[in-house]
């Protein structure tokens, strides 16, 4: 079935290790290392539960992303359906009995972990359809039974994290697809057709969306109107950043962070008190780690020999660029305010999850970039 090549079973360890991209293993440490000390200035320069939580779940996550880099690309195709099954399992448990917090039931206890499955479905969707369009003809990939499967695949967990409820993150989920199809082939029209139709419709979605939901859209357009209330976590958050100005005030001697003005600075507004902290130039030191790791990525899937390989590397790229555009131009007021945690940076262990286990196939279609899978 699968047809042998240079990387076949034969292949030593050392030679696959070897094979690794060290330079995106080092920005992912570097990355992790910034992560761990902008976690330990949110804690106020203690070593508090937020920073011991982060340091031990990269430390944990990293290793496991590792040791996963060696599990053969073939493996990674032939469970994309079922990796995409058991996420999907793990949402509608999570919907039926998973822990409330925050008013959303989001969570699944797993014991050693409150895994969020949304979180891995940005995965899942991605090794999903990398799977499905790997055999799939060039001339076939518009037709119907190739538009409407993925469709169904992608909608159904759509509507379970909507449900939870959690806007942002099913947004996330959905971009994370369609970048795939865009990626896979699928015709611009039905992009521009289905853009039609989500505007026109849009009316009648806000009319179905939670009161907090349609006010953090009306706070994006105007925060001031409720500095003290709605608008002030993004007001505060401006605020941070420009503060910052060119170099920053230095590490632990932000304000904003400090004095408590800024809430929820740990996890989706991160990079607000970094950027409080080490300014302009830190917030570019930032971007230039994320986009050698973007490149990197994309990269490997450009010299992957399997299809399955390389849609999923540009897929994933192109993700993690969302991801961090959506965050920044969020902490920025650019975007209203939704769940979009910064890549690593962020706290959060399911975030850190699927992010690594991304990693780890991108690793393992680097090890095992000359084999093609049938």
């Amino acid at each position: 079935m699968f047809k042998e090549t240079a990387l076949s079973g034969q292949t030593t360890f050392f030679q696959k290790l070897r094979s690794m991209d060290y330079i995106l293993l080092v920005c992912i440490l570097i990355l992790g290392v910034i992560s761990s000390l902008a976690m330990y200035a949110t804690d106020g320069g203690e070593l508090l539960y937020h920073t011991k939580s982060h340091v031990l779940r990269f430390i944990i996550f990293f290793g496991m992303m590792f040791v996963l880099s060696f599990l053969n690309i073939r493996f990674w195709h032939a469970t994309g359906y079922l990796f995409y099954i058991i996420v999907l399992g793990l949402l509608i448990w999570a919907s039926l009995y998973g822990i409330t917090a925050s008013g959303s039931q989001r969570w699944v206890d797993l014991y050693f972990i409150n895994l969020q499955p949304s979180e891995l479905m940005k995965i899942a969707i991605i090794v999903c359809f990398a799977k499905f369009y790997h055999r799939a003809q060039i001339n076939q990939i518009n037709h119907f039974k190739n538009l409407l499967v993925p469709m169904m695949i992608l909608i159904l967990p759509i509507l379970l994290v909507v449900s939870q409820p959690d806007l942002g993150t099913s947004i996330l989920i959905a971009l994370s697809g369609i970048i795939v199809l865009w990626l896979a082939g699928i015709n611009l029209k039905y992009f521009i057709y289905s853009g039609l139709f989500l505007l026109i419709s849009m009316p009648f979605v806000i009319a179905f969306l939670k009161p907090y939901q349609k006010l953090r859209i009306l706070t994006f357009f105007n925060p001031d109107k409720d500095p003290l209330g709605a608008g002030y976590q993004i007001i505060q958050s401006k605020i941070a950043i420009g503060s910052g100005g060119l170099t920053g005030k230095g590490f632990l001697k932000g304000t904003q962070g400090y004095l408590e003005f800024l809430p929820e600075k740990h996890t989706d507004f991160i990079f607000t008190l970094f950027s409080e902290e080490h300014g302009f130039i830190g917030s570019l030191t930032l971007l230039f780690i994320y986009g050698v790791i973007i490149y990197r990525v994309i990269d490997i899937g450009k010299n992957a020999r399997s299809f399955f390989g390389k849609l999923f590397c540009f897929g994933f790229a192109s993700s993690i660029f969302v991801f961090i555009t959506v965050n920044m131009s969020m902490v920025l007021g650019l975007l209203p305010i939704v769940g979009s945690p910064l890549p690593i940076m962020s706290y959060g262990g399911s975030s850190m999850l699927a992010t690594m286990i991304g990693f780890s196939i991108v690793m393992s279609t680097k090890i095992y970039q000359k084999q093609l899978i049938a």
